[in-house]
């Protein structure tokens, strides 16, 4: 699938991502807190290479980190921009390509790409592109976290669609609810699949349904790993959410000298 879809994807959802959430503002909180922990030093130059609307950048600013952020979204680096500035935090943001990033060497202590977002990439010779380019913008010894969806344990199941998700305010405490899920098309070459995203949002006491398309490569950890090694990082590991704390599994990794 073209760059530009994914762009158009994650354009359209910009406005109502937080609504995945049954609390953006605790899960900001809770993803820089297991972030932060990794990262392991103070005041650390952080670049997020998929910074969607700032889940991950806001949190690592929150504790104080020296953030910036960059998406293929345009609509949602911008909104990442803003939630930033209401919240009294200082966040760079940019649309960016993160096989093309706009930076000059070694400026960063770490970089980030969370979310699932590497997994857009459809074909090798792309991911290898911003492995590079990741490795290319940090300084030696510093240190990459990828997260994924659990891919090795999908690959065995296949799933066709994601559980239904309600968040919001039950209607008896005068509030309004959300209801998200997805669908799922597995490809014949049983590694890509196209993602249907569904939400149900209340508006004027009807539902109005949003259905975005897009499309993943279910990388497993041993082939992201691998590749991660053979764009010159070293100690390539995996840490899994009961360690972390982190909702998905990470790769952590460091720059080599």
């Amino acid at each position: 699938m073209p760059e530009t879809s994914v762009a158009h994807f994650y354009d359209e959802l910009a406005d109502d991502y937080h609504l995945i959430y049954s609390d953006w503002d605790a899960s900001i909180r809770r993803q820089g807190d297991a972030l932060d922990a990794l990262i392991g030093q103070d005041r650390a130059a952080v670049l997020d290479c998929s910074c969607g609307i700032g889940t991950q950048a806001i949190g690592l600013a929150l504790r104080g980190h020296r953030v910036t952020g960059t998406d293929i979204s345009p609509r949602a680096a911008a909104r990442a921009a803003r939630e930033a500035a209401r919240r009294s935090l200082s966040l760079r943001t940019a649309a960016a390509d993160m096989r093309r990033l706009p930076f000059a060497d070694g400026q960063f202590d770490t970089v980030v790409c969370a979310d699932n977002s590497l997994p857009h990439l459809l074909a090798e010779q792309d991911v290898n592109a911003a492995l590079a380019e990741m490795r290319r913008v940090l300084r030696p010894g510093g240190r990459l976290l990828i997260s994924t969806r659990p891919y090795d344990d999908l690959l065995r199941d296949r799933p066709a669609s994601t559980s239904p998700q309600v968040h919001g305010v039950a209607e008896a405490d005068g509030g309004e609810r959300t209801v998200t899920f997805q669908l799922w098309h597995w490809h014949e070459d049983g590694e890509h699949y196209d993602l249907q995203h569904f939400q149900l949002l209340p508006e004027g006491g009807e539902w109005r349904v949003q259905a975005r398309r897009t499309t993943y490569w279910a990388l497993g950890q041993d082939r992201l790993a691998g590749l991660a090694a053979q764009a010159g990082f070293v100690d390539p590991q995996w840490r899994m959410p009961q360690e972390t704390g982190f909702f998905q599994p990470l790769l952590v990794a460091r720059a080599g000298e």
